[in-house]
Parts: structure tokens; C-alpha cells; sequence
């Protein structure tokens, strides 16, 4: 049925409005999706909590899960185990929302958090506390991190407004671009100059979830919760935009604002995961493609879709490290490096045969 409304049939009570038959299935399809998806995201965090580089029991570990006792596995399991699950569904959420809403933002397939020099601004941030505090704990640079994202955000958004012309989505990435290559240069100059922080800083710059603590967890939460709210706040005007600026200020969407949100929900969102685990790459980059090839172009589902396979795929990458690399274990950013890469070339292969 393609139209959205028919007459009533005579000596009939059906109401004249009728939802489309194609549209509710859609629709109910979508859900279903998405609730899979949430049990495959709370199945990946269970086996987060329960597998690791010491062998526990799942039996033990449920039983210490919800009565914890002080012994050695219930220390494992709340101490080491729970935060390094919460973390990885935040940081994950953090990227997936943050890609999704920078290729939106930008209609550029190819875009990810990274691209507004947030990443590297963080990573500048960590290189001056290791490199002239002496900040040696995830906990004391996380701070920095976070603040140099900020400030790298905000020179970006100057540097592609100036001129009294308006930040357009193609002058921040050339603005982005310029910083990053910029910020790189800096970096490398301050680690050839700093052994010692270049030997800190190259654990940190792989990407990892081991070793964060609760406190970690607790200081990113409140940023990850408000460029969440704003990112799915932004998803009506997106799906606006989708369509053309001139075409989304007609539907009466506010494009500067809507641009300026977004950057700060990209902010945050990636400045929070890159603050507290690092760089991690192609998790931003890949899981929008996914949740678009699902779901079809509806920013509403993507960014939800998202928002669930981003952590889903992160925390079962850091499970698959501990797995692969036992006794010890792999970090989660050379393990999302391996399984992105091969997945976005499909993805790009795909959506290149569909265009032939």
C-alpha cells in the first residue's frame, strides 16, 4: 500500500487514516533489531565480566557478581573486571554516536571522530602531562586528555568560522585537517625529546580498556550522558539536512545551530572515549556503515543502532584479545584495527557493486 490515507469502506468502521501495512512492518522490523541487538550487547558484557587472563568459573563469577564476598575472584571480578566492561559500553557509545553524527554531519562516508583534530588534541594533552607533569596514571592524565580535545574542538570551529563566513562542514574539515597534521608534529617533537614519556605514552596511544578503575568510569559518565542526549536530540534535523541546506531550512531547521551542537556532541563524546582508553580506531569509522546497511538512512535508527553495535563490537574485541593473547593479553585498539579494516573493505565493495 503506498499512500497514507483511504476512505473508509462503506458499511465499514475502519478510520479513514491508515498506516501503511509496508511502513509498521518496517518499523516492527527495526525494533526487533535493535532488541537483538541489545541482548547480543548484554551477553558481550557478561562474557567481559567473566573471561579473562585468569580462569574463573561462570558459576563462581555469577555467584561473586551479586554477592560480592571479598574474596580473591570477587576482587577480580568488581575491582578489575566490572569497570573495564562499563568503560568499554561508555567509550563505545562515545564512538559510535561520535562516527555517526560526523558523517552525518558532514554527508562524508568516510568521516570519523577523529577528523575534527579531537583525537589528536587529547593525545597532545596526555604528551604534556607525561612529558613535562610527570602524569603516569590513567587517572592523573585523563584530565589533560579531555581538556586538550576541548581546546583542539574549539580552534578548530575558530579557524574554519573565520573570515565572516559560516563554519561549513567542508572549511571544519580542512580547519580539522590543519590542526591534526599541526598537533602531530608537536607531539613527535616532545617525544623525541622526552624518552620517558614516549615510553609511557606508547602504551596509551594503542588504545586499551585494562587497567581503568571506577573513578575513570565515573569522571567520563557525565559527559558521554550529555553528548548522548544531544546526539539523538540532533537526529530529526540531520535527517532535515539529509535532504540539503536549503531544503532543511525550508522544513525549518536551524543549520548553524544544529552544526554547532553537533561539534559539541562530537566533543564530548569522542573527548570522553579517547580521554580514558585512548586512541581506538575504525569502531567510529565502521559501525555507522553497518547500522546504515541495516537500517537504511534514517538518522533516528542509525544513531540508535549505533549506539548499541559500537560497544557491542568493542567489548567483544577486548574479549577476544584476552582470548588470543593468553596468558596475557592483546589491547582492544590493535584488535578493533584487525577486525575493522577487513569489515570496512567489504563494506566499501559492497556499496560499490550496489552503485555499479
Amino acid at each position: 500500500m503506498s499512500v497514507e490515507r483511504q476512505a473508509a469502506a462503506p458499511g465499514t468502521r475502519e478510520p479513514a487514516t491508515v498506516v501503511p501495512r509496508t511502513r509498521r512492518t518496517v518499523a516492527a522490523l527495526r525494533g526487533l533489531g535493535l532488541l537483538l541487538t541489545l541482548a547480543a550487547l548484554v551477553v558481550v558484557g557478561l562474557l567481559g565480566v567473566w573471561v579473562g587472563t585468569r580462569g574463573i568459573a561462570f558459576s563462581s563469577t555469577w555467584d561473586v557478581l551479586w554477592r560480592p564476598d571479598g574474596s580473591q575472584t570477587s576482587v577480580i571480578v568488581h575491582e578489575h573486571r566490572i569497570p573495564r566492561t562499563l568503560l568499554g559500553l561508555l567509550v563505545g557509545m562515545a564512538l559510535g554516536l561520535s562516527g555517526a553524527l560526523m558523517q552525518a554531519l558532514t554527508r562524508n562516508p568516510l568521516a570519523d571522530p577523529g577528523l575534527l583534530g579531537v583525537s589528536l588534541g587529547a593525545s597532545t594533552g596526555v604528551v604534556l602531562a607525561m612529558g613535562f607533569l610527570g602524569v603516569g596514571t590513567a587517572l592523573g592524565y585523563v584530565w589533560f586528555a579531555f581538556a586538550g580535545a576541548a581546546v583542539a574542538s574549539a580552534v578548530v570551529y575558530v579557524l574554519g568560522s573565520s573570515g565572516r563566513k559560516v563554519a561549513t562542514p567542508d572549511r571544519l574539515v580542512v580547519a580539522g585537517a590543519a590542526v591534526t597534521a599541526v598537533l602531530a608534529a608537536f607531539n613527535s617533537a616532545v617525544l623525541l625529546l622526552k624518552p620517558r614519556a614516549f615510553d609511557q605514552f606508547r602504551f596509551w596511544t594503542v588504545g586499551a580498556l585494562a587497567g581503568r578503575t571506577t573513578d575513570i568510569v565515573l569522571i567520563v559518565l557525565p559527559f558521554v550522558v550529555v553528548g548522548l542526549l544531544l546526539a539523538l536530540g540532533l537526529a530529526p534535523s540531520l535527517n532535515a539536512l539529509a535532504m540539503g541546506e536549503q531544503l532543511g531550512r525550508a522544513l525549518g531547521v536551524n543549520v548553524g545551530r544544529t552544526r554547532v551542537l553537533g561539534a559539541v556532541a562530537v566533543m564530548l563524546l569522542c573527548g570522553a572515549a579517547t580521554a580514558a582508553a585512548g586512541p581506538i580506531g575504525f569502531v567510529g569509522l565502521v559501525v555507522p556503515h553497518v547500522a546504515r546497511f541495516v537500517v537504511g538512512a534514517d538518522q533516528r535508527w542509525v544513531l540508535a543502532y549505533s549506539m548499541l553495535l559500537a560497544p557491542t563490537l568493542l567489548i567483544g574485541a577486548d574479549v577476544l584479545g584476552r582470548i588470543l593473547g593468553a596468558p596475557g593479553e592483546i589491547q582492544v585498539g590493535i584488535v578493533t584495527a584487525f577486525l575493522g579494516a577487513p569489515l570496512f573493505i567489504a563494506l566499501c565493495r559492497r556499496r560499490k557493486l550496489v552503485m555499479l
